[in-house]
């Protein structure tokens, strides 16, 4: 495994022998690079209001042979792993350039940026400065933490949807387990609106977010129950078991949250956000001794 710097531009990408073995060297994404990245992700229809907020520098790139999943974030370095096919030629030295990405890839490097967006978040001293928007979606992040993701259903085994336990998550689990639920859901609506769009160009895949096609998909996803979060336990005992817990279908993403991330984060207007969130099941009521969430 070797880290790299975060690139884009056509100065940048080109194929990087491994050396000898040391240890590697983590080099933040500088501006050009990373206003490259924001450049080319506008050029694709793909948010960048987010991105913008981020400062060059403050996550760090790295490539590996992963096999388990396709990317992995850690907010304790600001460090973002993906899987060496999303880099240039595959070898793992800079970003593959966007317009080459598949749309599954294009969600899961959205999946990841959002990690990355929501840790710089919490690195700020006061986010009511930095932007209003941000502020809100973590105010909602924070209440929704409490009262959906501290007393959760999991799936032990995934191929056995209906077969639940109940888990009490720590504060630390239940903030990995929204975070994962709702990067999951940007991943999807970004891959989703591009294969909607069929091209790429400016605005494609939000032109697409807000159809009747959009809305029979997202109905899907949310009935089927595939937009569901996961978490690492911090139990070493249960980790031996399960690396990653994964939430039940009845702890899917809620209508709310996902209104909330369409108009804050993936820049659809307000109106257009709450017509996605009325197509998705209504959830039942909380347990007598849950929180409710306002």
């Amino acid at each position: 495994m070797r880290a790299l710097i975060l690139g884009l531009s056509v100065a940048l990408v080109g194929v990087v022998h491994a050396g000898p073995a040391v240890a590697p060297e983590r080099l933040p994404a500088s501006k050009s690079v990373w206003d490259a990245l924001i450049e080319r992700a506008q050029g694709l229809g793909l948010p960048t209001r987010f991105l913008r907020l981020i400062p060059p520098g403050f996550v760090t790139l790295e490539f590996e042979d992963l096999h388990a999943f396709a990317a992995e974030y850690h907010p304790e370095e600001h460090r973002m792993v993906l899987n060496r096919t999303l880099s240039f030629n595959a070898a793992g030295g800079v970003l593959r350039p966007l317009d080459t990405m598949t749309h599954r890839d294009l969600g899961t490097l959205y999946h990841e940026l959002f990690h990355a967006y929501m840790d710089y978040l919490r690195s700020l001293p006061d986010v009511a400065a930095a932007d209003p928007n941000a502020s809100r979606l973590l105010a909602f992040a924070a209440e929704q933490q409490q009262c959906r993701y501290q007393t959760v259903a999991i799936t032990p085994v995934l191929q056995r949807k209906s077969a639940t336990e109940t888990r009490y998550l720590t504060d630390r689990e239940s903030w990995e387990a929204l975070n994962e639920t709702w990067a999951v859901f940007v991943g999807w609506a970004t891959w989703t609106g591009l294969e909607l769009s069929g091209q790429r160009g400016a605005h494609g895949s939000r032109n697409h977010r807000g159809t009747e096609s959009w809305f029979k998909r997202l109905r899907k996803a949310d009935r089927d129950g595939d937009l569901i979060g996961y978490y690492e336990p911090e139990d070493p005992a249960e980790r031996m078991i399960a690396r990653k817990r994964y939430l039940a279908p009845s702890h899917r993403i809620s209508p709310r949250e996902v209104a909330l991330l369409l108009e804050v984060l993936l820049e659809e207007p307000a109106e257009q956000a709450q017509r996605s969130a009325a197509v998705m099941e209504p959830r039942p009521a909380p347990p007598e001794d849950g929180r409710l969430c306002h």
